[in-house]
């Protein structure tokens, strides 16, 4: 059984995501693990300030 199903305009197929986990090859200057806390309706990581101004990913990995 395929992972694509029609969309709702009928043309382009819609991808159904999976929960797999995937790899991802990241260059970069630092890294650090942190655990996300709860913040009202959302979550919250703090980094540290030097970081501010600079751009970031964050991966979720479990």
């Amino acid at each position: 059984m395929s992972n694509e199903t029609k969309s709702k305009n009928g043309k382009e197929p819609a991808v159904d995501v999976s929960r797999s986990k995937v790899k991802f090859e990241i260059y970069g200057e630092e890294m650090i693990e942190k655990k996300v806390k709860s913040s009202g309706n959302s979550g919250r990581v703090y980094l540290p300030p030097d970081w501010v101004g600079h751009h970031v990913k964050i991966i979720r990995i479990d």
